[in-house]
């Protein structure tokens, strides 16, 4: 009797460690699979319109209508497809069927019409949208917008717009100010389940009523690094399994560190990102189209593109356009030059008479420009200061925060300052770089510096045409423009660097969102 209590006893605890590994077994099975992002682009409000970092993010879970390919070609997204009237004014979007928003009601022409308006009224920086929109109508999944002049160019401004439901956002008086930590409807592959402020964290979840291809990953984590040595020691620790930051690269001077790890791998591409000095075209002596040519000879770019890039760029042209863009043009390459440089500033009349190593202006004062940066840029800032000093121009640099260099820019307070090119950027308003300079543009990126007519013709003309071949034309036509009156100079043309676990397959990357893309959140899955 013993031994058979003891048996049963035996069997007993084997069914109860049976049933421990099962229960276990089952919770491992059940654990959501999460991706994991580091970035740099920082949070600092739960404002999913407000704020500008969930703005770059949002468009994972309230698509645009258009999005970039790898190629740059501008192909669909929400939308299926579009159709353009004669004369550019008359733009019909076509909705993909099958949307659903992640609470089960379906994506309709009437979210887009109410987005799109929405933007023109409420967020500043589409004002252009409440100028110009003259009439929308929606027929079904069909979305007609009537303009008030031709818009060449509006495929492309709608890769940067995310559309929001109706039925949710149309209660909401302020929505630029609206704030909540989540979730957030919306009706791409995953939605914004929660943002922690505290965690530093944006969670995505997978969306219930997705229809498309299936992700692998029942979540992805984006978590936000104070800065570049803690985002890179995150990830060669193995606790992040990618990088991204808009417009910009994973640090070049951390990338042979995580190599060395053997847990990643780099994918490297061209971008139209590039830093560049702007010029106050309102002040003398910057108005003098033969001071911004000393000034250009001065720099030394083969210096500039391996102190910032570490091989990971190139030496720039004179047309500021770079080769990854569509309608590039081949100009004259960048040239240090020094000696030449001397030699412009004193036919222009700009001499140092005095002794003291910096030139006098026609006023007999000494040169002395005031270089307003903001506080990243310290470091190309001294090493453009020394250039600067070595041809006579006294250099003396300014740093602010973010919002004072926008005050500051936008006000004419300075008279060169060094900023940056986004791939978005580069595509506004007229495309190749126009945005940037346009006096008639506003936002926080620009200078809006140049009103020579022939500049803002041009313009207007890129965005009238009809005529592919003309635009072909107008593109080169402006970087012949940038090259010949130079409003700013590039320093170097940068590529894009993104390490990603290479336990992890189907990475994709386009020149305008990087690996932000519903192709990348959709398709990464493990090697194995």
């Amino acid at each position: 009797m013993m031994k058979r209590h003891v048996r049963l006893m035996t069997v007993k605890a084997g069914m109860i460690l049976f049933l421990l590994l099962t229960m276990t077994t089952c919770c491992m099975a059940a654990e959501e699979k999460t991706l994991r992002i580091a970035t740099l682009n920082e949070i600092k409000s739960p404002s999913f319109l407000g704020d500008y970092s969930t703005g770059l993010f949002n468009h994972i879970s309230n698509p645009p209508l258009m999005q970039m390919d790898s190629s740059g070609k501008i192909i669909g997204l929400l939308a299926d497809s579009f159709d353009v009237s004669s004369d550019n004014t008359k733009w019909t979007f076509n909705l993909k069927p099958n949307q659903y928003w992640s609470d089960g009601k379906p994506v309709t022409g009437e979210d887009v019409a109410f987005s799109i308006n929405m933007y023109g009224k409420s967020i500043p920086s589409a004002g252009w949208i409440g100028e110009t929109l003259k009439d929308t109508q929606v027929d079904g999944n069909k979305v007609t917008f009537t303009f008030n002049k031709p818009y060449t160019n509006l495929d492309r401004e709608f890769t940067s717009y995310s559309i929001m439901p109706k039925h949710i956002w149309e209660s909401i008086d302020n929505p630029v100010n609206f704030t909540s930590n989540g979730p957030y409807v919306g009706c791409g592959p995953f939605y914004v389940d929660k943002i922690d402020l505290n965690a530093g964290k944006l969670i995505f979840k997978k969306n219930p009523s997705w229809k498309g291809n299936a992700p692998y990953y029942d979540q992805v984590e984006i978590s936000w690094f104070k800065n570049a040595d803690a985002a890179a020691k995150a990830l060669e620790s193995g606790a992040m399994d990618t990088y991204w930051k808009y417009a910009d690269a994973y640090p070049y001077s951390a990338v042979d560190s995580l190599k060395a790890t053997g847990k990643f791998d780099i994918l490297e591409t061209p971008t139209s990102g590039m830093t560049f000095l702007g010029f106050n075209l309102k002040n003398e002596p910057l108005s003098d189209v033969n001071f911004r040519k000393a000034i250009a000879e001065s720099i030394n770019y083969p210096e500039f593109v391996q102190v910032s890039t570490l091989g990971h760029g190139s030496i720039p042209n004179s047309g500021f356009v770079p080769p990854a863009m569509d309608g590039y043009v081949d100009t004259q390459a960048m040239q240090y030059n020094p000696e030449d440089a001397k030699k412009i500033l004193q036919e222009a009349g700009y001499k140092d008479s005095d002794g003291n190593g910096i030139i006098e202006g026609p006023d007999g004062k000494d040169t002395v420009l005031e270089l307003l940066i903001r506080n990243s840029f310290s470091r190309e800032a001294e090493l453009l200061k020394e250039y600067l000093n070595a041809v006579g121009i006294g250099t003396d640099i300014k740093s602010v925060e973010d919002n004072t260099w926008f005050d500051l820019k936008d006000n004419y307070k300075y008279d060169i300052t060094l900023t940056r090119t986004t791939p978005w950027g580069m595509l506004m308003h007229a495309g190749w770089a126009t945005g940037y300079f346009d006096s008639r543009r506003t936002g926080q990126g620009v200078l809006h510096t140049v009103d020579d007519k022939k500049f803002l013709d041009l313009c207007d003309n890129i965005l009238a045409t009809t005529d592919k071949s003309k635009l072909k034309e107008y593109a080169k036509e402006v970087q012949n423009y940038y090259a010949e009156n130079l409003p700013g100079i590039p320093l170097y043309w940068k590529n894009d660097v993104t390490p990603y676990n290479k336990d992890i397959t189907g990475w994709y990357s386009s020149p305008l969102y990087g690996i932000m893309n519903e192709f990348t959140f959709t398709g990464v899955k493990p090697v194995a």
